[in-house]
């Protein structure tokens, strides 16, 4: 019988415990809750600094790739969009928000840009990188799609030194890596210049779809009309 495969996670156990520290495997810990310092080095480093902090165990929190990790997230929330980019009129023309004259100003300058500067604009529009928010960055890296059978594998696993002050850090496998590379490209070319993105992300869905119709025309099969072949019983007639 094949031998399993151990996950990123169950490595970085086996590892604590030759380390001589128990791993503790939990669940989310409650960020708002806790205060956590980020670690800045690798799991070495980590596990001497767990030591010299006295820890005789160490919170494993396994990590796993998630579906919206290939969409664009320009990690702007909704409230913070309409608060630049909402509606003008939401006082009905008579503000008493204190919102619609920013709010205005923000509309203005982007109809602005959008007529002065020809080079930056789709069908008129002129976006900015939270516009693009949910693209499927695999229209931009086309590579990421060989990721999407991995979506629901162990791909890290987060460490945390319990204390008052949380200390932790987040080792990935080598696969995720690769992959986080191609989203940080993917999104910075959005973030450079949005509407290419969309031109480009465009260009290649509209690629997709035509190669997936000519596909779908070969595999009709085509029946040929012949007539009925002379059996033995009709040529004796």
């Amino acid at each position: 019988m094949a031998k399993t495969q151990k996950s990123i996670s169950d490595e970085i156990c086996d590892y604590l415990k030759k380390q001589k520290l128990s791993p503790i495997p939990v669940q989310t810990l409650n960020e708002d809750m806790e205060t956590t310092r980020y670690f800045g080095g690798d799991l070495k480093e980590f596990i001497a600094a767990a030591k010299t902090l006295g820890a005789k165990g160490i919170f494993v929190e396994t990590l796993y790739l998630e579906e919206d990790e290939f969409y664009y997230d320009s990690g702007m929330d909704d409230e913070e969009y309409m608060a630049l980019y909402g509606d003008e009129e939401c006082c009905n023309g008579e503000c008493k928000c204190g919102k619609c004259a920013s709010t205005s100003s923000a509309t203005n300058k982007k109809s602005k840009k959008s007529k002065d500067d020809d080079d930056s604009d789709v069908d008129g529009v002129y976006f900015e990188p939270e516009d693009l928010d949910g693209l499927d960055l695999t229209l931009l890296k086309p590579q990421m799609a060989k990721y999407l059978d991995r979506v629901g594998e162990a791909c890290g696993a987060r460490l945390t030194v319990p204390g008052v002050d949380h200390l932790e850090v987040e080792i990935f496998a080598d696969w995720y890596d690769d992959f986080a590379e191609l989203v940080d490209e993917a999104s910075e070319a959005i973030e450079i210049d949005p509407t290419d993105a969309l031109r480009q992300a465009q260009a290649i869905f509209e690629a997709e779809e035509a190669e997936l119709a000519k596909e779908e025309d070969k595999s009709v099969k085509k029946i040929a009309v012949h007539p009925p072949k002379k059996t033995a019983k009709s040529k004796k007639k």
